[in-house]
């Protein structure tokens, strides 16, 4: 296992440990070392979702309105169905199934 390494974060100046098992992750995952430490990567990641344009849609399984954070568009332009946010997650853990 790598050694840790202090870095300095880009945004705040802060040293922050790069921890040898983070190393390992960051490689098999092919990313570079991180630039920000915890603190500062979790505001950036609020800022961008406080910012985040919602769209209203209706879900494709229940019917339920829901927003999603992209513009859906019709089936007859190439759109794939939207799920709410309940139907989205049961999809994913394989809860159901959208065919027809």
């Amino acid at each position: 296992m790598a050694d840790d390494q202090q870095l300095v974060c880009r945004d705040c100046g802060s040293t922050f440990t790069f921890t040898g098992g983070e190393q390992e992750f960051y490689a098999s995952k092919n990313l570079s070392a991180p630039q920000r430490c915890k603190t500062c990567r979790s505001a950036r990641k609020n800022d961008r979702m406080a910012t985040r344009e919602m769209h209203d849609a209706t879900c494709a399984k229940c019917g339920a309105a829901c927003q999603v954070p992209f513009k859906p568009r019709p089936a007859e332009e190439g759109g794939k169905p939207v799920l709410c946010r309940d139907c989205f997650m049961a999809e994913r853990s394989g809860g159901g199934s959208m065919a027809a």
